[in-house]
């Protein structure tokens, strides 16, 4: 194939493209991100329970299950994704409510039917059915229970217990952190299924609150429940009692014996028409749950040595992840044999319509196969979405707008083409961005934005080589086909190296930077093909037209080079500088250490819009009485804030749980606003920080083997030192203007 044919058919090729990039810039919708959407975020870490280990496949059906929820949920285009070894990320694009997310979408749900009078424990380890001081008598487990005994008291009663192994048992033992002090008796940490996993949560606390006392001192000890003994929280809707009980780990049934659970209504006699949940029962749980219904109906009316028959009523207890939903009683006046669950049962008692509604969702999707820890939340407002979006564009634009004009101003009609070609680039990169679909974030823009750098460098490297052909006195299409050939081996290298270093980031790295990666990666491709592959196409064409068939119209006029510099010999100054830059940075960085934003610590940023005048001492003069006046505030600009109020709040000591407390104190002051968030646990941030130092040293390792084979290793060293070098500048510029 000649050169002519080939270029022609360079330029066909690409034309068919773009025809076709149209028809999916136009047909297909940008799939944007939470960023630039607005939503909720939730990342969890998936540790293991006795039913399951931390598996690929458990993490997959846990993924599925989390998916279902998320369908009963109602949200639109969710995404839910593995990232890591045990890490989930969940993505729910107009999600307002984090908080209701995370209770919904990441709890394990695993619910147990037990006999109470026969498995609440006193003292001794030991069950004593007709003892009201153990079992609570007609009150059993709901709120006020005279049986019911504070979390440390009952932790330390059942530390006590002798373990058992029937196979029936929920856990593989527990473990918890209590300060045993006499005056400041509590559980500081816990439960956890290993001691490990308390240690870490031990540190995850101390992350979080680092000036508060060390939990782990004389007065602190971890204490371990063994298997088959369980702390259970007290039937309690406000969850705010400190009422719980102990329990042998027996349950009769648990959720693998329900099925079609619902939200229904009380309409038997003697209802009140209050919001319950329904369900029917497995083969096998209708006949164990007639059996101990039976048992419990008939210890009920042994028990009854005259007076009312409710005395002697005896109770079964249904508890969601060891928490107690409802303690329902037995009538052996009605059901001397026991309860038919034919029609099924039900739950009820102190629910709403919406509790009631999310336990049946839970039901009906199943229980997680392992437990998920909540690391990383964050919620974005639709509007800083779209003002995110705004300014990414507008930099995109920027961005491209001061490389066409240099490429115009240095090299005219060279330049007019690789304008053209990154015309031509950005129509194919949007096209691929919606067809594959690429979910497009900010840090993805960024990637983009860089892209075009990328693309427009290879040309330069080009056109530099065709104007050195021509200064040294060749033909004009001689000097186009030479400045190719000599130029393309530097920018295979160079793209190579880029994609590769993307290719690691992708792997490696955690949050936003995957969507960086992934975009500078297959921008990286996509600008071979334009800024070779099409400039030399049309270059080649129009190689003997008068178009390009002058030395001016190249902008290679002058047979001298303008500018001349003799680098080598100013060495001494260029090293004496960056040595000074260095030091600068050096004592810096040892003085002022680096200001680690909560991405790779922990804590809160919460973004408030708030709905009357304030300014950052009005904000934290609000706050101070939650123990946030020394929160870092300021003030955020932007179109999208109507009422042009807005402060951003970031704290190490804010956590998720005083969220709620800040809107309220916010909007008591300057009335009903809006409220974005971003919650990071200090697990999620050491991952952050790991992924982040291990790809920059994968990276250093790539583009060190690259160098090596590619050319010789000596080449390398140089290399890695000129990196290490910018790396340790950059560092020190982040440390001396405390830059986050």
């Amino acid at each position: 194939m000649t050169d002519r044919r080939r270029n022609l058919f360079v330029l066909l090729v690409i034309g068919v493209a773009l025809l076709a990039s149209a028809v999916v810039i136009v047909q297909k919708d940008t799939k944007l991100g939470l960023d630039l959407k607005g939503g909720v975020s939730l990342v969890y870490q998936a540790q293991p329970t006795k039913q399951s280990q931390v598996t690929g496949e458990a993490i997959q059906r846990a993924i599925d299950i989390m998916r279902a929820r998320i369908d009963q949920f109602g949200v639109a285009e969710p995404e839910i994704q593995r990232t890591g070894n045990d890490q989930i990320d969940v993505s729910l694009p107009s999600a307002t409510n984090a908080d209701e997310a995370a209770r919904q979408v990441g709890k394990t749900a695993q619910l147990h039917f037990y006999d109470w009078e026969t498995n609440v424990l006193g003292p001794g380890c030991k069950p004593d059915p007709t003892n009201s001081a153990v079992t609570g008598g007609r009150t059993a487990a709901s709120a006020g229970s005279t049986a019911a005994i504070s979390q440390y008291d009952a932790v330390l009663l059942a530390s006590k217990c002798q373990p058992t192994n029937t196979g029936r048992e929920t856990t593989s033992g527990q473990y918890y952190l209590l300060n045993t002090a006499r005056r400041h008796q509590a559980v500081l940490a816990g439960p956890q299924g290993k001691r490990a996993e308390l240690i870490q949560e031990i540190k995850d606390i101390q992350a979080r609150t680092p000036k508060a006392a060390p939990l782990q001192t004389k007065d602190t000890r971890i204490v371990m429940i063994p298997q088959g003994t369980i702390v259970v929280q007290g039937e309690n809707k406000d969850k705010v009692a400190d009422e719980y009980f102990v329990l042998r780990d027996q349950a009769a049934l648990d959720g693998r014996d329900i099925k079609n659970p619902k939200q229904n209504f009380d309409n038997g006699p003697g209802g009140n028409n209050g919001p319950t949940v329904t369900f029917d029962f497995t083969d096998k749980g209708r006949k164990i749950w007639q059996k101990t219904t039976k048992a419990i109906a008939q210890r009920g009316e042994d028990n009854n040595f005259g007076g009312s028959p409710q005395n002697s009523f005896q109770h079964f207890a249904i508890a969601l992840d060891n928490e107690i939903i409802s303690t329902p009683y037995i009538d052996y006046t009605q059901n001397p044999d026991g309860i038919d669950a034919a029609n099924g049962s039900e739950i009820s008692g102190g629910f709403t319509i919406k509790s009631a509604q999310e336990l049946a969702n839970l039901l009906k999707t199943g229980a997680l196969p392992i437990k998920l820890k909540l690391i990383s939340s964050s919620k974005v407002s639709a509007s800083l979405g779209k003002q995110a979006l705004h300014q990414g564009l507008i930099a995109g634009l920027f961005g491209l707008l001061a490389v066409s004009l240099f490429l115009l101003m240095i090299y005219r009609v060279l330049g007019m083409i690789a304008i053209s070609a990154l015309a031509v680039y950005g129509v194919l990169l949007f096209a691929l961005v919606k067809l594959i679909p690429i979910t497009l974030t900010l840090p993805g823009i960024a990637g983009l934005i860089l892209t075009i750098g990328v693309a427009a460098d290879a040309n330069i490297v080009i056109f530099e080589r065709v104007k050195e052909e021509v200064r040294a006195g060749r033909s004009i299409p001689v000097a186009i086909s030479q400045g190719y050939k000599k130029g393309l081996s530097a920018i295979v290298d160079a793209n190579v190296v880029t994609f590769m270093v993307a290719f690691i980031l992708f792997i490696l790295a955690t949050a936003g930077v995957k969507g960086f990666a992934f975009t500078l990666g297959v921008g990286t491709i996509v600008s071979f093909m334009t800024a070779v592959l099409l400039t030399q196409a049309v270059l080649g064409t129009l190689g003997r037209s008068r178009l390009v068939g002058s030395r001016g119209a190249l902008g290679a006029q002058s047979d001298a080079q303008r500018y001349r510099w003799d680098f080598m010999g100013a060495a001494r100054w260029f090293f004496s500088l960056s040595g000074l830059i260095l030091l600068i940075g050096a004592l810096a960085v040892g003085g002022k250490g680096l200001n680690l934003g909560i991405d790779f610590t922990s804590g809160t940023r919460v973004v408030a819009e708030l709905g009357q005048k304030a300014n950052e001492q009005n904000v934290r003069d609000t706050l101070s009485p939650l123990g946030l006046s020394k929160a870092k505030i300021q003030r955020v600009t932007g179109k999208e804030f109507k009422s042009g109020e807005a402060f951003q709040i970031s704290s190490k000591k804010l956590q998720k749980s005083q969220r709620p407390a800040v809107e309220q104190a916010l909007n008591k002051r300057y009335g009903s606003g809006t409220y974005s968030f971003q919650f990071v646990g200090p697990t999620f941030g050491s991952t952050v920080a790991n992924g982040a130092i291990i790809a920059i040293i994968a990276s250093l390792i790539v583009i060190s083997a690259y160098i090596a084979l590619r050319f010789e290793w000596k080449y390398a060293v140089p290399v890695l030192i000129a990196l290490m070098h910018d790396l340790l500048i950059t560092a020190g510029v982040y440390a001396l203007f405390g830059f986050e």
